[in-house]
């Protein structure tokens, strides 16, 4: 258990998207749902981008803590060692330590359902005077 993290991060499970809270500072709530391909636009990755990354700052500590409001999802990020199960009316912590800045990709692994694999989870991990710089727009 972590005794002093910087940041909470709330991520919570849906049919078919995930939601995120960053608990320690007002109103950054945001949905997260998967980007729809399309063959003129070759920039994104097919089924995995999507249209609201996690930004969080790297050489920190982090807490993430996940539920789910319908059926047992699982919160996946292979790059980073990550697999936390979201179930239903109970709230599973972990933590997160990114010591490189980057984009990672990972997405529901657990069998939730027909569209299970349509829930991509991205991070962007940064330098903190960006995620600061990012904290004071996003509030603003």
């Amino acid at each position: 258990e972590l005794n002093n993290p910087l940041i909470t991060l709330k991520s919570i499970g849906h049919q078919w998207y995930w939601s995120y809270e960053y608990s320690d500072f007002n109103n950054i709530e945001f949905d997260s749902y998967m980007i729809q391909y399309n063959n003129s636009e070759m920039k994104n990755f097919r089924l995995l981008d999507v249209d609201n990354r996690i930004v969080l700052p790297m050489n920190n500590q982090i807490r993430i803590m996940i539920t789910a409001t319908d059926v047992i999802h699982s919160w996946t990020i292979p790059s980073l060692g990550v697999k936390i199960d979201a179930n239903p009316g109970r709230l599973n912590q972990g933590n997160l330590y990114i010591n490189r800045p980057g984009i990672f990709y990972g997405q529901c692994s657990e069998i939730c359902g027909s569209n299970h694999s349509f829930m991509p989870i991205v991070i962007e991990s940064i330098y903190i005077k960006n995620f600061i710089n990012w904290i004071n727009n996003y509030s603003s």
